[in-house]
């Protein structure tokens, strides 16, 4: 009843006129940031944060918040359109939501990821205002041993299912890991991998590479077909606009597996929704009863990776309220923000500030309607896009994937280095390499460097503080199981049977 009462008076706070407006601002401004690729929730709070500062504190923050979550919405509807990827957590839709699209169901493509955004959305905010002291508690036992065995596990699974291939998925990660490792080193300040350019020393973005690997990597490939590119199929009729019963029928463990992975590794600070969106399609894929589709434009490839994106955000925002350390990049600038207002994230932050705790729950809840109701009319005209015709698409995936580039640094460095790795995503197609290790590998490479050195100076260089902990023993051990399944003929023989089907 406690948490009743606390809700009841939150949603009082939240449908204030005020702070209703500020939240459907916060979720508008979202769903662009998110469609647009390379601006992301975090440098636009940043932004924004000087704005903020002659607001009420409680709007403020419901706007912000609504920045975040919203964004996560608009991430997938250029991943499916285009091929492009708004954000690091928007690889994984393209697998099976560019492929949807080029069936002619982009329609239900983005229908099916703005449900699974509400679904996993609101199933986020419960757990936040359920469950988020003890699973702080819990997140809070996990140290730099466990958080590398973790990313150990997510880059195993990723291999594991890219492609017939575990050599070429093992080289095309390696690949990612050492681009991950160019600039400078957080330890010893000094620069690796630059090979005399000084734009090197900070590394390469991550928006750079994704976009050149996927957008333009795909569009070098379609305009090499024979008989030219063709333009995508346009779905006719709102009946092939939307999803189909079957559709959500399929999809419905999807949901589920993609809210409660995505909010679990949302706790854990640092993780992000990367990897959760990752780890949630590779669980997703292993428990199907037609893993072989995946890859080929199944709903449910959509589904999880979108829930476990979008669930994340709730899971993010537990160990910031609560114990006052940020779980995502952009959770780090709310931080900043509240400590700037004046208030204390941790433990007393919800016995201290109710109204503005359970205001901006009641106001996630809130604005999630918003946003289905925002994105839901929206896929006719998004679906438009499609009626372009090839010749004049792909100049626009080009114009966008520039503009996304250059609007991230200025820096017309990083616009040939778009160039350099569209050429390495075409040549990638061309041979066969899986895309998606070398992208996770560029995402985790910093943040497992750390966590290993990190372990190596708790231990005072010995390795066995990896496998003494019983938590990154344990995900070590698995990650092991998962790249030696070559090893063991009928196990290889249905895994490479399944990637084969889905080529």
């Amino acid at each position: 009843m406690d948490v009743i009462g606390h809700l009841y008076q939150g949603f009082a706070v939240a449908l204030e006129p005020a702070n209703l407006f500020w939240c459907f601002v916060g979720v508008f401004l979202g769903t662009i940031i998110g469609v647009l690729p390379g601006l992301g929730p975090a440098a636009t709070i940043a932004m924004l944060l000087p704005l903020t500062f002659q607001m009420n504190t409680t709007s403020a923050i419901i706007m912000l918040a609504g920045i975040y979550y919203g964004s996560k919405y608009g991430g997938s509807t250029t991943s499916i359109l285009l091929n492009v990827p708004g954000e690091s957590a928007s690889v994984v839709t393209c697998f099976d939501g560019y492929q949807m699209a080029k069936q002619g169901r982009a329609g239900p493509a983005l229908g099916i990821a703005a449900i699974a955004s509400f679904v996993a959305g609101t199933v986020g905010v419960v757990a936040l205002m359920l469950v988020a002291p003890p699973v702080a508690r819990l997140a809070l036992s996990f140290s730099s041993p466990e958080y590398f065995a973790l990313m150990c596990l997510g880059l195993a699974m990723v291999v594991l299912l890219a492609g017939a291939s575990l050599l070429k998925a093992l080289l095309a990660m390696l690949v990612g890991l050492w681009i991950a490792g160019m600039g400078t080193d957080l330890f010893t300040s000094t620069s690796r991998f630059t090979f005399g350019h000084a734009e090197l020393l900070d590394g390469i973005d991550f928006v750079v590479v994704a976009i050149g690997v996927f957008a333009l990597g795909e569009v070098l490939a379609n305009m090499e077909m024979r008989g030219g590119a063709r333009m995508l199929p346009v779905p006719k009729g709102l009946r092939n606009l939307l999803p189909t019963w079957q559709d959500l029928k399929d999809c419905r463990f999807a949901f589920l597996n993609g809210s409660v992975i995505g909010f679990l590794i949302g706790v854990l600070p640092g993780a992000g929704s990367t990897i959760a969106s990752f780890i949630s399609y590779g669980v997703e894929k292993a428990v199907s009863k037609r893993p072989e589709k995946f890859g080929t434009g199944v709903p449910e490839g959509v589904a999880a990776p979108e829930g476990a994106n979008n669930s994340e955000t709730g899971g993010a925002l537990v160990p910031m309220l609560t114990l006052g350390i940020p779980g995502s990049g952009t959770t780090a600038i709310l931080l900043a923000a509240l400590i700037l207002w004046g208030l204390k994230p941790g433990p007393l932050m919800i016995q201290d500030n109710p109204s503005l705790f359970w205001g901006l729950v009641a106001s996630m809840y809130i604005g999630n309607v918003m946003l289905l109701v925002l994105n839901l009319p929206l896929i006719p005209l998004f679906a438009q896009i499609l009626r372009l015709p090839a010749y004049a698409l792909y100049p626009v995936i080009f114009g966008i994937s520039l503009v996304g580039v250059y609007s991230v640094s200025g820096s017309l460095f990083d616009v040939w280095m778009l160039a350099a790795f569209g050429l390495l995503g075409y040549a990638m197609r061309r041979l066969d390499y899986p895309a998606a290790p070398l992208i996770l590998g560029l995402v985790l490479g910093d943040a497992m460097e750390r966590a290993l050195r990190q372990s190596l100076m708790m231990s005072q260089g010995e390795l066995s503080i990896l496998v003494a902990r019983p938590v990154s023993a344990t995900m070590l051990f698995l990650a092991v199981l998962l790249l030696a399944t070559p090893l063991f003929k009928k196990a290889n023989a249905l895994r490479v049977k399944a990637i084969e089907q889905a080529d």
